[in-house]
């Protein structure tokens, strides 16, 4: 998860600045679940060749809403609203992501909450204290960190309203956090009958391209914003598609398979703090003493949230290990 991160840090960089290029959100996301499915067939194919479940007609459509929840919609209004802010804004939105998938987990019972238990109340206060961190970095700035050296990269700007990027950026972010929270949710209970993380993401990477093509059709009525140069844009859809789309989801369908839903949203406020530190020493950017507060927030809730997890994990092996020797 912390290599996904990593992988995930980069991405918005990248695709900021095709965006600012010129490259249609919409296009971009089309193309590069292309990528995703041409890299993970052969993967697919000949790894989970004998451990794939048969593919009912149920299942097909359960994986088809899946592709249409996580793929057409979420990522869609993810991109689309990066394309209208800034991707420090877009990252730390994200971070509201764990409080969402959490509180949808423990409502569906795919995540165990005993408030009675000191592990179970350390795993919600991991949670709030890693949204506070993450609503420090975004709201409190503090003194400016003087930058020790010129910027390596430069992002040239792209000139959008104020009122324009803020309202739009704000509303299509927020609604593609509680999407991915509930595409999160719907991931683990589709693992759980379709056991073959590879095969899914080539499933998924299949019905997402022809979704997001015909949405595509749809809402850029300009032809030639289909056509790629080999510049950034290429670059950016390679990029998203080959380790994005193909290797970091199937990582975090592997993930959530072998330890939840919850789990797996956890590490995203890790990706607040790589952008930061990226956008700070690689593009120049203004780094705030409130980043820096906030970010070491997010580790200590990070850290009590996975210490209140593995501690109840080792519990239930306590417990069901005087059954098996019965």
């Amino acid at each position: 998860m912390v290599l996904v991160q990593v992988g995930l840090s980069f991405l918005y960089l990248i695709t900021k600045a095709s965006f600012n290029h010129g490259l249609s959100p919409y296009v971009f996301v089309t193309y590069r679940q292309i990528a995703a499915l041409v890299v993970m067939f052969p993967f697919a194919y000949f790894m989970e060749r004998k451990a794939r479940p048969h593919l009912t007609l149920a299942l097909l459509v359960e994986i088809f809403m899946l592709s249409l929840l996580g793929i057409d919609l979420t990522i869609n209004l993810h991109f689309v609203s990066l394309k209208y802010t800034n991707p420090t804004f877009v990252v730390a939105m994200l971070n509201t992501i764990p409080t969402l998938t959490f509180i949808l987990a423990v409502a569906l019972r795919f995540e165990v909450l005993d408030l009675q238990n000191p592990r179970g109340i350390t795993k919600v206060l991991g949670t709030l204290i890693s949204l506070a961190g993450a609503l420090i970095m975004t709201l409190y700035k503090g003194l400016i960190m003087t930058n020790l050296w010129p910027p390596l990269i430069h992002i040239p700007a792209k000139s959008v309203a104020i009122n324009e990027s803020s309202l739009k950026g704000l509303l299509l972010n927020v609604t593609s956090c509680v999407t991915m929270s509930m595409w999160f949710i719907m991931q683990a209970a589709t693992l759980k009958r379709y056991p073959a993380p590879l095969s899914l993401t080539t499933w998924m990477s299949f019905l997402g391209a022809a979704q997001a093509a015909v949405f595509t059709v749809i809402a850029e009525r300009n032809p030639s914003a289909w056509i790629i140069g080999l510049n950034i844009d290429l670059l950016s859809i390679l990029y998203s598609g080959i380790v994005v789309a193909g290797l970091i989801i199937y990582a975090l369908l592997w993930c959530n398979e072998k330890k939840g839903p919850v789990f797996t949203t956890m590490f995203y406020p890790l990706s607040t703090i790589l952008v930061a530190i990226i956008a700070y020493f690689v593009l120049g950017e203004k780094l705030y003493l409130g980043s820096i507060i906030g970010a070491l927030i997010i580790i200590i809730g990070l850290y009590l949230l996975l210490w209140g997890k593995s501690e109840h994990k080792f519990l239930q092996s306590s417990t069901e290990e005087p059954e098996c020797r019965l």
